[in-house]
């Protein structure tokens, strides 16, 4: 069967209800009954019964899509810890962001797929991608005035400074995270999650009070997340377990702070209600082993040994089943410190030595997060966010300066053409006959010069640098110029060629663009990546589909069942496909279809883009791949063409070991592939610079 008929044998169009940016009633049933489940501790039944329930929903909505992908992500991510598929679900809740039909809708998704990412790069030790996820959340939610999303943002630097033991900063930030979600659940109720996150902040406020040697805050604070545990039972009688759990934590970090004041009888008295909650199954297994150590270390300074073996050999036998790393070295040190007080040298030595390489192990482990310096790198992204606001704001305030020139030159120009009309007249056309002159001489050496240039790849990359950045200036001056000129009261003569210096002048400075990119393009290096090939093309799809509007053209898109993470260039390949889709929009009659699908085969990803366009004839099909061909040709509206698109294109996808190619026929249409690879980032990145053989 024909690789194109494999391809579109399966397109079809569906009628879909009108998506409003809500929840469909029939997702939000199958949430309330995922939601029962997972707080019950039915994690597994859980999650097997919203895959099930999801596949039986006929038109998803895209917040309904949405909110699947984060339950996705939330059992890759905290249940089985997988964070490399829960960033691909993160992407793909990104993608589903992108496609919001409100802007509620898009500030509450796009912020919390960001944090999203930003927590698995996080879980990966990738600290630069994960902060500026984290600031991307934040500036949605300041664009937006999400108040959960700035809430989202400061308890997650909360936790980045406390993890890097700076608690005073760490208090402050838990501190504006409390009080966003304290501001949002007056106009939102966010139900237990809502409720559960306070209470969480209450408890590190007072953590970090607790490190930074604060006893009397930290005991305010913990005291409030206990009332405000307390007072919330009637309201979730259903989530007992959970509030049991939840106290038996604040028990566990308060006697902490009553050991530090060596009010021993306290600590120890909280400690037992602490790991008697939380050592029961399904629980939380590991802060109450975390809670038998500081009771150990308690036995160790009161000397009660028969009490501290009694303990270590419970939590020996516990360590089986449920591991804790920062348990485990913490049993060697007070076994260790157990046998020096009964002066058992050997085996005291023995257990702190594992202690020691067990520690030394862990603080490798979160070296990297210590030496990353995050409120420099994000006060380097707030940066470059001030650089392009005052780029933007420079923009308008450039336009603003046009238009008072244009009306001081229209008030001057009503005045002289009282008494200079014919002169003035005669002067500009004069002056538009030498631009032209001067453009098409320019336009001369240009051609001529990157004629001479085919010889010596490098030298030509040089010097179409040089000519396109010296051109770049002064044919921008007469674009701008004869703009202005346009718009004077002059013949229509004088117009047409004045506006014909005008597009000329356009059009040239829209070729100097693609030269500086076929000139740079083998230059750069490719910045490889993870990335779902499903959210890259729709993400491309659907930002052309305004402009094949403009035609009354109809997009189509088939993307695979499943999702396939590719290691490649998102910002190359994303121009590849534009690119594709664009030439098929210019090439296609208005009102006509264009067909966009992916598929998997032969160990590659292939991507096509067919039309029903004019198509290229058989003298050309040699030529439409050449820098520079003659083979380009207007678009069906008249669109501008100067053959260096396809050009580009092929360069990128050779540097990515893939393919381009393309079948067509006059007057029926054109379909262009391209095939991408399944390889590792490791030998993505060794062979990306290498060219693959000659296209087809």
């Amino acid at each position: 069967m024909p690789l194109l008929a494999i391809l579109f044998a399966s397109c079809r169009e569906n009628s879909k209800k009108k998506d409003t940016g809500d929840y469909s009633k029939e997702f939000l049933s199958i949430q309330k009954e995922t939601e029962y489940k997972l707080g019950h501790n039915q994690i597994k039944q859980g999650y097997q019964y919203i895959d099930s329930a999801f596949a039986t929903l006929k038109y998803p909505t895209v917040n309904d899509r949405f909110r699947y992908y984060s339950f996705k992500y939330v059992y890759n991510q905290q249940v089985i810890k997988d964070y490399d598929k829960a960033l691909l679900y993160a992407d793909s809740m990104l993608a589903m962001a992108n496609k919001s039909v409100t802007p509620r809708q898009y500030s509450m998704n796009y912020a919390e797929a960001n944090f999203a990412r930003g927590d698995s790069f996080f879980e990966l030790k990738q600290f630069s991608e994960a902060y500026q996820s984290y600031y991307q959340g934040y500036l949605t939610g300041k664009n937006y005035l999400n108040i959960a999303a700035l809430a989202d943002y400061t308890y997650r630097m909360g936790m980045i400074m406390y993890k890097k033991g700076r608690y005073k900063l760490a208090a402050n930030y838990f501190k504006d995270s409390y009080h966003h979600a304290v501001t949002e659940s007056r106009t939102i109720d966010r139900g237990f999650p809502g409720f559960y996150r306070r209470q969480e902040l209450l408890d590190n406020i007072a953590l970090s009070y607790k490190h930074n040697n604060e006893p009397d805050s930290a005991l305010n604070y913990f005291n409030a997340t206990l009332a405000l545990i307390d007072a919330n039972v009637k309201n979730f009688p259903d989530r007992r377990r959970d509030l049991d759990r939840a106290s038996g934590v604040v028990y566990g970090n308060k006697a902490e702070l009553y050991m530090q004041t060596r009010q021993y009888n306290n600590a120890v008295e909280l400690l037992k209600k602490s790991i008697a909650i939380n050592l029961q199954p399904g629980f939380d297994n590991r802060d109450a082993e975390l809670s038998e150590i500081k009771l150990g270390q308690i036995y160790l300074d009161m000397q009660q040994p028969d009490s501290l073996i009694a303990l270590l050999q419970d939590i020996h036998s516990q360590l089986d089943t449920v591991a804790n790393a920062d348990v485990e070295a913490d049993y060697h040190r007070l076994l260790g410190n157990y046998y020096l007080q009964k002066n058992n040298l050997r085996q005291a030595i023995d257990h702190i030595q594992r202690y020691n390489l067990m520690k030394d192990s862990i603080a490798k482990r979160s070296s990297l997060l210590m030496e990353s310096d995050v409120n420099q790198q994000l006060a380097n992204y707030e940066k470059q966010h001030e650089i392009d606001k005052l780029n933007t704001k420079g923009k308008i305030q450039k336009i603003y300066l046009y238009v008072s020139i244009f009306i001081g030159l229209m008030a001057l120009v009503i005045i002289l053409l009282v008494y200079r009309n014919f002169k003035q007249s005669r002067k500009e056309v004069n002056t538009v006959s030498a631009l032209n002159k001067q453009i098409n001489e320019q336009n001369y050496h240009l051609e001529k010069a990157l004629q001479e240039l085919n010889t010596n790849s490098q030298e030509k990359d040089r010097i179409l640098r040089a000519v396109a950045h010296d051109l770049r200036n002064p044919i921008g001056g007469i674009a701008s110029l004869t703009s202005l000129m346009a718009e004077d009261n002059y013949s229509d003569e004088q117009k047409e060629m004045i506006n014909l210096v005008k597009e000329t002048s356009l059009n040239s400075l829209e070729l100097i663009n693609e030269i500086l990119e076929a000139a740079n393009i083998n230059s750069v290096e490719l910045n490889i990546e993870p990335v779902e090939i499903n959210s890259l093309v729709s993400n491309s799809v659907e930002l052309l589909r305004f402009k094949a509007a403009e035609k009354q053209q109809e997009i189509s898109l088939e993307t695979l069942d499943h999702q396939k993470g590719l290691f490649i260039s998102r910002e190359k390949i994303w121009r590849v496909i534009s690119n594709l889709i664009s030439n098929a929009i210019k090439f296609s009659p208005t009102a006509g279809k264009i067909h966009v699908k992916v598929a998997e085969f032969e160990h590659k990803i292939v991507i096509a883009v067919k039309d029903h366009g004019i198509g290229i004839p058989d003298h050309l099909k040699d030529k439409i791949f050449n820098m520079f061909t003659s083979a380009q040709r207007p678009g069906t509206a008249g669109e501008k063409s100067f053959g260096l698109g396809l050009s580009i294109c092929r360069q990128i996808m050779e540097k990515h070991h893939g393919k381009i190619w393309f079948e067509s026929d006059v007057d029926k249409g054109t379909t262009f592939f391209i095939s991408l690879p399944l390889i590792t980032a490791e030998s993505m990145r060794n062979s990306a610079q290498q060219l693959s053989e000659p296209m087809a």
